[in-house]
C-alpha cells in the first residue's frame, strides 16, 4: 500500500482508499445463474445481498464502488478473504497481479478506455468456489455489458460453464477495451501525424507530449499483465479448472499483442517527435540560410558606405565628378556578383 498522511503507521491489511473523494453510493449488483435458471438484483447493502444468495448456482457479485471502505470490509468478512487483498482492492494505484490463497484467487488488474485521453478505473476479480466477486471504481460504465447480455440471453458457453469461466470472461471483456482504447490512440496518431509537418504554433507538439505520456503510462498498466495471466495459467488452484488454460492463454497471446502495438505506437510517437524537431530546425536553418546570404551581400556594400561615410577633408574620391555613380555601380556589381556566385554554389 502506497504511504500517504493518513496510513502512515497503520498495520498492514489497513483498508484506506486512496482514490477521487466520492459520495454517491456504492451499488451492488448479484447474478446468480445455471444452464436453464437466471436471477439479477440490486443492492445497496451487503447484508440484504448475501441474504438473497442462492445455492448450487454460479455468482456473480459485482460491486461498483470501492470508496465506502466498510462494504468492502463486510463482503470480505463473509468470504473470508485476507485483509491483504481487501488493502489492495481499495488501493487504485495497486499494479495488476495474480495471487493464489487457499480458497479463492484474486486478479488485479486496470479497466482503460480512452476518449480524449486514457481513463483508468481499479479493478479486481476475486475466484471462489462457485462465485465471481467483482470491484471497481464507478466511472461511466464498464467493460461488462456484453457478458451480462450473455449471460441474461443464455449466449455463448458463460451459461454452461462454472465460475472460473465467467472470472475469464470478465478479464477477457477487459482485454478488448484495451483493443479499442489502443484503436482510438492509433486514429489519434495519425491525426497529429498529418498536422505535425504544417504546424508552427506548436498546439501539436503538445499534443504528441500529452499522448506519449499516456502510452507510457498504458505500457505500465498492461506489461504486468501478460505476467499475471501466466501466472493464472502456472497455478495449481483447484479453483481454475484445466479446461480453462486454453482461453487463458488465449488471453495471453491478446496482451502479448497490445503490448506489441504499445511498443510500436511509443516508437512511432518517439519517431514523429523526432520529425517535428527535425522539421522545426530545418525551417529554422532555412530561416537563417536567408539572413546569412542578405548579410554576406550587404557587409561589402555596408563597408563601402560606411568608408566614404566618414567626414575626412582629405579624401580625393568625394570631389569626383561621377563618384556617386560609379560607387553605386560598384556596389551593384558586387551585389549581383555575390548573388551569381551563390546561386553556382546551390546556396540560394
Amino acid at each position: 500500500m502506497a504511504a500517504t498522511p493518513e496510513n502512515i503507521g497503520a498495520p498492514p491489511g489497513t483498508l484506506f482508499y486512496n482514490g477521487e473523494a466520492r459520495t454517491e453510493k456504492v451499488k451492488i449488483t448479484l447474478i446468480e445463474y445455471n444452464e436453464t435458471e437466471f436471477f439479477e438484483s440490486e443492492y445497496y447493502e451487503i447484508s440484504q445481498c448475501l441474504s438473497d444468495v442462492r445455492p448450487n448456482m454460479v455468482k456473480w457479485i459485482n460491486v461498483d464502488g470501492i470508496h465506502q471502505t466498510e462494504i468492502v470490509e463486510q463482503l470480505g468478512k463473509a468470504y473470508d478473504i485476507h485483509p491483504l487483498t481487501l488493502e489492495d482492492i481499495v488501493h487504485v494505484d495497486q499494479r495488476p497481479k495474480f495471487e493464489d490463497y487457499d480458497h479463492y484467487v484474486v486478479a488485479m488488474m486496470k479497466m482503460i478506455q480512452y476518449t480524449t485521453e486514457v481513463e483508468s478505473e481499479q479493478l479486481a476479480i476475486i475466484l471462489l468456489e462457485n462465485t465471481v466477486i467483482s470491484f471497481q471504481e464507478p466511472q461511466s460504465g464498464d467493460a461488462f455489458d456484453i457478458i451480462r447480455t450473455r449471460l441474461r440471453q443464455n449466449k455463448g458457453r458463460v451459461r454452461r460453464l462454472d465460475a472460473d469461466y465467467l472470472a475469464y470472461a470478465l478479464m477477457d471483456a477487459v482485454v478488448d477495451l484495451y483493443f479499442t482504447t489502443i484503436e482510438r490512440i492509433g486514429d489519434k496518431i495519425e491525426d497529429i501525424e498529418e498536422a505535425i509537418i504544417s504546424d508552427s504554433n506548436g498546439k501539436s507538439l503538445k499534443e504528441l507530449y500529452h499522448l506519449k505520456r499516456e502510452m507510457i503510462y498504458l505500457r505500465k498498466q498492461v506489461w504486468p499483465m501478460r505476467d499475471m495471466i501466466n501466472n493464472m495459467v502456472r497455478s495449481e488452484t483447484t479453483l481454475i479448472n484445466p479446461t480453462s488454460d486454453i482461453y487463458l492463454r488465449d488471453l495471453s497471446d491478446h496482451v502479448t499483442r497490445i503490448i506489441d502495438t504499445v511498443e510500436t505506437y511509443r516508437d512511432l510517437l518517439s519517431g514523429i517527435m523526432d520529425i517535428y524537431l527535425s522539421t522545426n530546425a530545418n525551417k529554422m536553418n532555412e530561416v537563417m540560410k536567408v539572413l546569412t546570404i542578405m548579410s554576406s551581400i550587404f557587409i561589402p556594400v555596408t563597408f563601402i558606405v560606411g568608408v566614404y561615410g566618414m567626414n575626412f577633408d582629405n579624401m580625393p574620391e568625394l570631389r569626383t565628378q561621377n563618384g556617386y555613380f560609379i560607387t553605386w555601380g560598384v556596389m551593384l556589381a558586387i551585389i549581383f556578383g555575390l548573388i551569381i556566385y551563390f546561386k553556382r554554389k546551390k546556396w540560394m
